[in-house]
């Protein structure tokens, strides 16, 4: 088939809840995506960071089809090997003390989000569920995860929202603090804001939060989505803040491109969702577990030390091109903000139309996510495209 008959078959047939860029893409090898006419793209976005490990990656494709081979799923009425291997490796490498497995982001915010207000039900009783998140933040599109979010274009259409979520600044202490009265149980946030615009929260901040919560009896929620499983250049973004939170949740890059996701809890956490009290019927599906069992395997730690290599290498060479459309660059390991003065929108879809797959975020920035396994030459050749089309945009 061809991009355009793909493109009328989707748009005929499947609801049009995204704004597609008019691309069908067939297949991949490492950071490299082909469309159905034979176009080559660089691929800086790796499904939004879903695609850790590439694509044509044969040891992770033969991880999955082995598993695929052997058993596909099974109720979580009964034990699998894989989803407890994943879960050894989790719990082991980041000190955490147990593990629950979902299929998305916003399921695995939902999970915390659970664990939270029945922690503090359990301890302290009813009346002390709040949750307080910060502003720009983004969370999830259920109907409770976009009631955390703390972005007001996306609090329209499907009121009643969830109640409970309080709203404070980021990087502002004293706003966190005074959200923070007799009703509040947590506080949620990313240490990076991906989609409010790939921001990073600053160090002192996020280490006062934590400090705060713990000397008040408040929950740290930490949303690892994004930032999560080698994307900054450690396995989770808050080793590098220096705290310790009491459930972080990831999803996106852990499975390597399946559905996949979860959360971790510290060892005062671990026995709070009890049985009955939270469940997902793929969680931890063995296929989607053995894609992340490959994933976990390839993040060594000379391979998250490339990660940081090759993020400080592209934002270094940004800064370097004289782009007066490039306002500044942000952001840590492949995790990549360049906030630009022209239209962000216009800016990526040129860039697509020129052979370079990159994204949004925010009002004014471009999101750079490749692959973690993304190679100099590939990195080379997507800023070459990258610094000509923006090299050829007006303020």
């Amino acid at each position: 088939m061809t991009n355009q008959q793909i493109i009328r078959l989707t748009d005929d047939n499947i609801l049009h809840t995204y704004g597609r860029f008019p691309v069908a893409i067939e297949h991949g090898e490492g950071a490299k995506l082909y469309d159905f006419d034979g176009k080559r793209y660089i691929d800086f976005t790796s499904g939004i960071g879903v695609c850790s490990l590439g694509y044509g990656n044969r040891r992770w494709a033969d991880a999955v089809a082995e598993q695929a081979g052997k058993l596909p799923h099974v109720s979580n009425l009964f034990y699998t090997e894989p989803a407890a291997l994943v879960a050894k490796e989790l719990n082991e490498r980041t000190g955490m003390h147990g593990a629950f497995f979902a299929n998305s982001g916003a399921e695995a915010n939902e999970g915390m989000i659970k664990l939270a207000r029945k922690y503090s039900f359990d301890k302290y009783g009813a009346g002390r569920s709040g949750i307080v998140t910060l502003s720009r933040s983004f969370h999830g599109r259920t109907v409770t995860t976009l009631a955390a979010t703390g972005q007001d274009a996306f609090h329209n259409y499907f009121f009643p929202f969830t109640e409970g979520f309080v709203r404070a600044e980021p990087n502002d202490s004293a706003s966190v603090k005074a959200a923070c009265d007799g009703a509040v149980c947590a506080v949620m946030m990313e240490l990076i804001q991906g989609e409010g615009g790939v921001l990073p929260l600053e160090k002192d901040f996020v280490q006062d939060v934590a400090a705060f919560c713990r000397e008040n009896g408040l929950l740290l929620l930490i949303d690892e989505v994004q930032t999560g499983v080698g994307r900054t250049g450690t396995l989770f973004c808050y080793q590098q803040y220096g705290i310790e939170p009491d459930v972080v949740s990831f999803a996106k890059g852990i499975a390597g491109g399946l559905p996949f996701g979860g959360i971790l809890t510290n060892e005062t956490c671990a026995s709070v969702l009890s049985a009955g009290t939270h469940a997902a019927t793929f969680g931890g599906n063995p296929i989607c577990s053995a894609g992340a069992l490959t994933v976990l395997d390839t993040l060594t730690p000379s391979f998250l030390a490339e990660v940081t290599q090759k993020g400080d290498y592209i934002r270094s060479r940004i800064r370097s091109m004289a782009l007066p459309a490039v306002k500044n660059v942000r952001g840590l390991g492949l995790m990549i903000g360049v906030g630009v003065a022209c239209s962000h929108r216009e800016a990526v879809s040129a860039m697509i139309q020129n052979g370079l797959l990159a994204l949004t975020a925010g009002s004014d920035t471009v999101r750079l996510m490749p692959p973690l396994t993304i190679t100099k030459e590939e990195i080379d050749a997507g800023l070459a495209i990258f610094e000509t089309t923006l090299g050829g945009m007006e303020k």
